[in-house]
């Protein structure tokens, strides 16, 4: 039935100016992530913009009827991106969403996959087999664990101990033999793949808005996120910039490329003393700050 006949009829209108792809025609944008890694972008919505424009119109135009006729005295549009940035407005940064595909290390997915503000469709190794391929990081980048930060590692251990985890990365994927014998031999898929470890690639097809894009971006691009991670990250902004370039530019500013500075800290700063606390991780991040602030 059709919506005319149904009482409901369709206005279609055209677009008002000339309007273009902002992905340039492509199916899929890429980059490749470690050796067998993969950071793709699928598809954008808004997928077409005003010619001399990018998606980050489409920030704009949400604004503007949220805020109406408060937005007339912001006369651009990256002044009005900035301001909505700066002063934490994220609604209107919803209005834009990206479609990614990705190949990681599960021990990568398993991190990612707490960030629950995202529509995931992963691999399915119960239906399929799970493909021979496994993260082993290079010699140089296999690193100690850190005195003070429990959940990550430092600089790089000694050369010795870096060749014996790697021969033991090694041990470890030569079972994945008899992951596929035991499969000949009837072992259903669900249950042999529990067997593998967690440097076996999965992939999944991963969909966010851009409000909650930047804060996992913001998140896992840290200095103190896992490096791994953090490559993925990485790769993952450097696609979305040039769809959203002004976004991108004031999520640097505010964000990554920014310090947010605590009462505390402010205190200190005034009054030119040492900051009031006991704690050793609130003293120590405050160390932190000072150097990168030149103090």
């Amino acid at each position: 039935m059709s919506s005319e006949t149904s009482g409901n009829r369709i206005e279609r209108k055209p677009f008002e100016g000339e309007m273009y792809d902002v992905m340039g025609g492509c199916a899929r944008w890429e980059i490749k992530v470690h050796d067998h890694g993969l950071v793709a972008l699928c598809d954008v919505m808004p997928r077409m913009a005003p010619v001399g424009k990018s998606a980050d119109f489409a920030i704009v135009q949400a604004a503007r009827v949220s805020y109406g006729e408060g937005t007339k005295q912001v006369n651009e549009d990256r002044g009005l991106i900035r301001y909505l940035a700066r002063h934490r407005h994220t609604t209107p940064f919803e209005m834009v969403e990206f479609k990614f595909h990705h190949v990681m290390p599960i021990f990568i997915a398993r991190q990612w996959i707490r960030h629950r503000t995202a529509n995931v469709n992963e691999y399915s190794a119960r239906y399929s087999i799970v493909r021979d391929r496994f993260y082993r990081p290079d010699l140089e980048n296999v690193r100690k664990q850190s005195k003070t930060n429990r959940q990550g590692g430092e600089e790089p251990i000694d050369e010795s101990t870096a060749k014996e985890f790697l021969a033991y990365l090694e041990k470890v994927e030569a079972h994945y033999a008899d992951y596929q014998s035991l499969m000949d031999k009837g072992v259903s898929r669900e249950l042999a793949r529990i067997g593998l470890p967690v440097n076996v690639y999965t992939e999944w097809y991963w969909k966010i808005d851009l409000h909650n894009l930047m804060h996992f971006l913001s998140l896992r691009m840290d200095a103190h996120a896992q490096q791994e991670i953090r490559d993925y990250a990485t790769a993952m902004f450097e696609l979305v910039r040039p769809i959203v370039p002004i976004a991108a530019e004031a999520f640097e500013d505010y964000h990554t490329k920014a310090l947010h500075l605590t009462r505390l800290e402010i205190e200190a700063i005034r009054a030119g003393k040492p900051l009031d606390t006991t704690n050793k991780r609130e003293a120590a991040e405050w160390e932190e700050k000072k150097k990168k602030l030149g103090m």
